[in-house]
């Protein structure tokens, strides 16, 4: 399980339930995901439930996950940064192992090696443990299991299953990560199946002012209140749009910050065009409805069809401009006020992570990875649940995990199961419906990159201004992301495009899709070039 979120808990829990060995390979340092991300023990939080909603369901991933690491089911390899999943075909790096089922794989610091037996700093089997950064490795078997990890442990399952069937067992995968805050040096984790619960990420649109210090996202906002209770200013601005906004600028507040307003350019007439779909979930309603009465309580203005038109200041946020937005989604000339404050916390909904999946080979659909009704990818042996299969939330993400757990624990087992019977597949749809409903609401301005200054940045990264990407497509005829691209090298640098995409497609006139990378985040050459020389040496002579 790659993502240790709501998505990928529910999944590790699922499969750990059902007999197999999972391990769960995440790049934070505590498991939740962003959703229940939890402040470092040191902080010494008294109090951590109160920066939650939905705390039981927490509690009980929690306890579930020390539960099955306890009786040895699950591993949870933490701070291992996933920057690729390779396809092995064959049984090269496979070998029969007493005790640990038909096959037995290791993980080593730079490489994938051929025995757990060799032991030392190239094929140490850990004891169960996460690993040390610098010296980890992991045994991993599939009799019954997905991802075993452990010392040649016996499954904990009571009874021998089958043998994988051939689609499975055949093919095996290597997932690559780097360790550790440094991320200098990978490891490789062997497994049978891989599930992808990678989440998604904030999409935001550039405005003039945006790269000023103290303009942050709004998911960023809340991560340094959940993971560090530390606030990132004392008065704060939350604008764009999404249902992350209401609960951004409610925690800000009974945190103690002054929230200046709460500036969403959806139109509430809206909501009224999917009344029946939103009227279905009761409980959704009844927690919006909770964070209206905190804003109330903290007496945070609302600005509703209102849009950031630009942030000042000279060596940090000062303030920010807002105006009234017209039916067409244009600024109302005239309706601007400025609003002083040091933090713009600012988003315009969320992206699905498909780097991983897109490596592997696998369809996405539009923006999201292409799932059936088990949560199958069209790779066999990959699944996929969560925000990497469409943004939709934490209660879809839960029911999407739990299919997908079940589905890959059946079929490592070599059984077809019908998530039809499953209470799950009910949720999800109805979850799906909803999330459907939410997305046609929380739509950005449709005209906002007519607020952008020529000398507006739009690639970061590469500092690449608005009037390049408007020559290349209207004096360079760039008709496609691509293409502007190369032509200005806006997406080129460090994020490869994860920031600016979104605005790159929109100053084009283009569809906006997800762009393939070779691998999921930047990789030091020299952990390329250790990574080559292991495949290298394990490779059979001819």
């Amino acid at each position: 399980m790659i993502g240790a979120g709501p998505a990928g808990l529910a999944a590790a829990l699922a499969a750990a339930q059902c007999g197999v060995r999972v391990t769960v390979v995440d790049s934070a340092a505590q498991a939740g995901g962003q959703f229940y991300r939890q402040p470092a023990g040191a902080l010494g939080a008294r109090r951590p439930q109160a920066l939650h909603h939905q705390w039981r369901t927490w509690q009980r991933l929690r306890d579930g996950l020390a539960e099955q690491i306890a009786v040895g089911r699950v591993t949870h390899l933490t701070e291992h940064h996933v920057w690729f999943v390779e396809r092995r075909g064959g049984d090269a790096s496979t070998r029969q192992s007493p005790g640990s089922g038909p096959s037995e794989r290791v993980e080593t610091p730079s490489g994938p090696s051929a025995s757990a037996a060799q032991g030392g700093a190239d094929g140490r089997v850990s004891d169960g443990q996460p690993p040390v950064a610098g010296a980890a490795a992991s045994t991993l078997g599939s009799s019954s299991t997905a991802a075993h990890v452990g010392g040649g442990q016996p499954p904990v399952a009571a009874a021998p299953a089958p043998a994988p069937p051939a689609a499975l067992g055949a093919r095996g995968f290597v997932v690559h990560a780097l360790l550790g805050p440094e991320q200098e040096e990978s490891v490789a984790v062997h497994a049978d199946a891989v599930l992808l619960a990678t989440g998604g990420y904030e999409k935001v649109l550039p405005f003039p002012g945006w790269t000023l210090p103290g303009v942050i996202t709004a998911g960023g906002a809340q991560a340094m209140l959940k993971g560090g209770l530390v606030l990132p200013g004392r008065t704060a601005v939350v604008a764009g749009t999404g249902p992350l906004l209401m609960p951004v600028a409610a925690g800000l507040a009974a945190a103690g910050a002054e929230v200046a307003a709460l500036v969403e350019s959806a139109d509430p007439k809206a909501f009224a065009r999917h009344a029946a779909t939103l009227a279905a979930h009761p409980d959704k309603l009844a927690e919006g409805a909770r964070y209206a009465a905190q804003m109330l309580r903290h007496r945070v203005p609302l600005a509703s069809r209102h849009t950031v038109v630009e942030a000042h200041g000279k060596d940090a946020l000062e303030a920010v401009t807002i105006a009234a937005l017209d039916a067409a989604g244009r600024v109302r000339p005239g309706t601007e006020r400025r609003i002083p404050c040091d933090t713009l916390a600012v988003g315009h909904g969320m992206l699905p992570h498909t780097d991983l999946a897109e490596g592997l080979g696998c369809r996405v659909d539009g923006l999201n990875v292409a799932v059936d009704a088990e949560q199958r990818t069209d790779v066999p042996g990959v699944w996929a649940a969560g925000e990497t299969t469409g943004i939709g939330g934490a209660a879809l993400s839960l029911a999407e995990g739990h299919i997908a757990g079940r589905s890959a624990a059946a079929r490592l087992r070599g059984s077809a199961p019908d998530p039809r019977a499953w209470a799950a597949a009910k949720s999800r749809k109805k979850m799906r419906e909803f999330a459907a409903a939410l997305g046609a609401v929380y739509v950005p301005p449709a005209h906002w990159a007519e607020q952008l200054h020529d000398d507006t940045l739009v690639c970061r990264c590469e500092e690449v201004p608005a009037a390049a990407v408007r020559e290349a497509v209207e004096e360079l005829g760039g008709t496609d992301a691509r293409t502007v691209k190369l032509l200005t090298r806006a997406g080129m640098g460090w994020c490869q495009g994860r920031m600016c995409s979104a605005a790159v497609a929109g100053l084009a006139g283009c569809e906006e899709r997800s762009a393939r990378r070779p691998f999921a985040r930047p990789v030091p050459l020299g952990a390329l070039a250790r990574t080559a020389d292991d495949d290298d040496e394990q490779a059979p002579s001819s």
